[in-house]
């Protein structure tokens, strides 16, 4: 992702005027507004598609991590590492200039930052010391729910077929989890991972109402950063530090973590926060769908997770939501750009 994510020249972005009071902020700026999300192109799909098939591997990986890793602590490593670099590349590719903030946008930038990889990531990583990968993915599908509600009570009225295509989605993940929440989980991991999702929406949102600094990879490089500052800070707080020994560390949780920094942060989270500047959230949230089907083949494939006919059943359940969900977003986009702009 580089040339789609670009938001105009190096040169200094033009101070744009406040928002209204009581407003949603820059909307046009964030991706809210429809004229963007009328713009719905390949690059949309080929974000969305990295969303879905890396981020679903991320649970896997996280779950490997912490195998030998403390929590916070992996998940504070796992930020400030990519966002050290990500802030490198900006700094290689546009300078001082690339970073150009003012108070408004790196106050939202900290706060998308904490909503998403210190609520949202740092507890479902919490949450995987006890659960297992699968488990986790099914649950952290209630995301698209939380977003729904929220963008309604900020006044976006959803269609009714996207609202079909939520409770589709969430009836195959109930068929999906019927079996598994059945057994021997600890009901503190599962809560940690359902307030991570709430944290994961409510940073989502945020971030399509917020004034987000101008250009995406330095907004992720602060979100990561920020981020990550938080993961750390809470992972001394509990204690963490005194029972992590390197030397321990297998190597499998060594490269589980290369591969979340990488492709978990560096390639999947900036396409995400493209997205939620470039697309309808309703679609954006439709990630939280596929990802579990994912995460359950792969903890099948690596962890040897049992796969029966519930989890079949279900996940056709689940794409056939996510499906419905994308229709409706096209759709919509395309008679939007369609339509004649009234003057």
């Amino acid at each position: 992702m580089t040339a789609p994510v670009e938001r105009g020249p190096a040169a200094p972005t033009p101070a744009r005027p406040a928002a209204a009071p009581g407003g949603a902020g820059d909307s046009k700026a964030s991706g809210g507004s429809p004229a963007v999300a009328g713009r719905l192109g390949l690059g949309v799909w080929v974000a969305l598609a990295v969303v879905y098939v890396v981020w679903g591997s991320t649970y896997l990986a996280i779950r490997i991590a912490v195998e030998t890793m403390p929590s916070f602590l992996s998940a504070a490593a796992r930020f400030l590492t990519a966002g050290l670099l990500l802030a490198g590349f900006v700094a290689v590719r546009h300078g001082r200039a690339g970073f150009r903030v003012n108070l408004r946008q790196l106050g939202s930038a900290a706060l998308v930052g904490v909503l998403l990889l210190t609520g949202g990531n740092g507890l479902v990583v919490l949450g995987e010391m006890s659960v297992p990968s699968g488990l986790t993915a099914l649950l952290v599908a209630v995301v698209p729910l939380w977003m729904v509600l929220l963008g309604a009570a900020g006044g976006d009225r959803p269609k009714r077929a996207e609202l079909a295509g939520v409770l589709l989605g969430l009836a195959g993940l109930a068929v999906l989890s019927a079996p598994a929440i059945g057994g021997d989980i600890a009901p503190a991991g599962v809560v940690a991972i359902i307030a991570a999702t709430v944290a994961w929406a409510s940073g989502s949102f945020a971030s399509k109402r917020c004034t987000m600094p101008a250009n995406v990879f330095a907004s992720s490089a602060y979100q990561m950063l920020i981020g990550g500052l938080g993961n750390l800070l809470i992972g001394l707080a509990r204690g963490e530090e005194r029972g992590l020994h390197l030397g321990e560390v297998s190597t499998r949780s060594w490269l589980a973590l290369a591969y979340l920094v990488v492709f978990g942060s560096l390639v999947a989270f900036t396409a995400y926060a493209w997205l939620l500047r470039s697309a309808p959230l309703t679609l954006v949230g439709t990630y939280a769908y596929v990802n579990p089907v994912v995460a359950v083949l792969l903890g099948w494939l690596v962890l040897a997770e049992p796969l029966t006919g519930p989890t079949l059943v279900g996940g056709a359940v689940v794409v056939a939501g996510v499906c419905l969900v994308v229709s409706v977003s096209r759709s919509s986009a395309r008679s939007s750009t369609r339509r004649p702009a009234r003057k």
